[in-house]
């Protein structure tokens, strides 16, 4: 697949590049962001995924999660997805939860929706292979991360897919889709009314039914204005049923933004550092 360089800035010793390709998985162009740490100079590195919430391209994390860093002292690279298909021809809707900037990270079988809909085989088959083409990284030492619609598919892709991803944690993650206003109105846009469909992308449903094999860290904001609509205690009433280890913390005073984010980044880049070189 052929890979066009839009960008591409020092930082930390690092690079950090966004790059466009067309994609056959949505049947557009698709902007992603790499930032590959000093140590790829040397050789393959570790990689973290870092999938974003409503509203956002790659740039948002890349430019405001303060994640290069970080990276850069635990020699690991960071990809940055964009969350959605974009351009003329595409299905979008007036609200900001739906359509472009809000693929939620399923394939949708719906018109309008299903022809280009598909950030699910997006990011697992397509972008996964076309990055590790192009770049020096260690495919098998993959973890996953992610923010509010991004945390609820790092983890669907984490317990969903366990044999590819050694780490997983997630900032403020709609836990619980299938029960909350951020998940039932864009399942039944994307995958039909049939809420059976809808399972197999609930974080909450998935703890309780599989788990993921290692440890988990989940972080929220105890101020998070959209904590009606994320339900973190379904998700922590699903880890503690099942033992499943790890942490989730109640962050008291943090909210939603990127603040919140970038202020636990480093702990969660080095959480996933710890267990991708192992």
């Amino acid at each position: 697949m052929d890979l066009e360089t839009v960008s591409e800035n020092r930082a930390f010793g690092g690079t950090q590049g966004v790059y466009r390709h067309k994609s056959a998985a949505t049947g557009t162009d698709m902007t992603f962001a790499v930032y590959l740490p000093p140590a790829a100079e040397a050789g393959p590195v570790p990689v973290l995924w870092y999938l974003s919430g409503l509203t956002c391209t790659h740039e948002n994390a890349m430019n405001k999660a303060a994640a290069q860093g970080p990276a850069s002292e635990a020699g690991i690279a960071l990809i940055f997805p964009d969350t959605s298909p974009r351009g003329e021809g595409v299905a979008d809707d007036a609200a900001f939860d739906l359509g472009q900037g809000a693929g939620f990270y399923v394939n949708a079988t719906e018109a309008p929706w299903a022809p280009h809909y598909r950030m699910w085989d997006y990011v697992v088959d397509e972008l996964l292979a076309l990055v590790g083409d192009h770049f020096p990284l260690d495919l098998t030492a993959q973890g996953i991360t992610g923010h509010s619609m991004g945390g609820h598919g790092a983890l669907t892709l984490a317990m969903t897919l366990p044999e590819r991803f050694r780490s997983v944690s997630a900032f403020a993650p709609i836990a619980n889709p299938v029960a909350s206003d951020w998940g039932r109105k864009q399942f039944a846009a994307y995958l039909g009314p049939d809420e059976a469909k809808w399972a197999s992308h609930d974080a909450s449903l998935l703890m309780a039914e599989r788990g993921f094999p290692g440890e988990v860290l989940i972080d929220q904001g105890g101020e998070d204005q959209f904590l009606d609509k994320l339900m973190p205690e379904a998700l922590a009433h699903a880890m503690m049923k099942r033992r499943q280890p790890g942490m989730m913390r109640m962050q008291p005073g943090y909210d939603h933004s990127y603040f919140f984010v970038s202020s636990f980044m480093p702990d969660h880049v080095d959480w996933h550092a710890e267990r991708l070189w192992t």
